[in-house]
């Protein structure tokens, strides 16, 4: 069985979340909602907009405040970010092992292109799985079972990253053994939330030899 990786997008492959964080802060403030600090991370982080904006503006029209929210994000990203540390050096071994790679994310299309595109990957990936395109979103496992089945893999030949609650519970949900990124929360607020373990970045030795054992999954 080919052996496979999948990636959640914000916050794992570019630490996007503080300007996310801003953007919502900005926009609830038009609105009369001010954000008490750490509101993102404990109230939005992770979660579809629908869901977001029917808690914190239930009488908005949560489609027009989603494409809004989500322009301004595209305007402030530009055309160039930087990849999380490590990320090219993994996709390279990735690519020489035979490994397949997917996106899955809660991103809309529209700005997970613009994201792919600022990093430089727009092409690096097998496939990309958008949460509003499934069943459900994150924390549903439907996004993973979706990748796995369009890669032709199966989750025990398969490693998930992801760096919020609901991506993490969306993973293991799938059958995944699922590293927690520690680009916003702490290796406990990971773990509790059901991460198998946590890394720093791409970098982090602890992944070593996860990737040595993976390379027997291979043919």
């Amino acid at each position: 069985m080919t052996a496979a990786l999948l990636f959640d997008l914000d916050g794992t492959l570019l630490h996007s979340d503080p300007l996310h964080e801003q953007v919502f802060f900005d926009l609830m403030q038009e609105y009369g909602v001010h954000l008490a600090p750490g509101t993102y991370l404990s109230d939005m982080h992770g979660r579809q907009n629908a869901a977001i904006f029917a808690d914190f503006l239930p009488d908005g029209d949560a489609q027009s405040l989603s494409d809004r929210k989500e322009a301004m994000f595209r305007e402030r990203l530009g055309a160039a970010a930087k990849p999380t540390a490590g990320l090219m050096d993994l996709l390279a071994l990735a690519k020489q092992n035979g490994w397949v790679c997917a996106v899955v994310t809660n991103a809309p299309r529209i700005n997970a292109d613009a994201m792919l595109s600022a990093i430089g990957l727009s092409t690096a990936f097998d496939t990309l799985v958008i949460g509003d395109e499934c069943s459900a979103g994150k924390p549903d496992p439907a996004p993973y079972l979706e990748a796995l089945a369009r890669l032709g893999t199966d989750p025990a030949t398969a490693i998930a990253f992801e760096d919020s609650p609901s991506g993490i519970l969306a993973a293991r949900a799938a059958g995944l053994f699922t590293y927690g990124l520690r680009t916003s929360l702490s290796h406990d607020q990971l773990t509790q939330a059901g991460a198998s373990a946590t890394l720093a970045d791409f970098t982090d030795t602890a992944l070593l030899d996860h990737l040595k054992r993976l390379e027997g999954a291979t043919p």
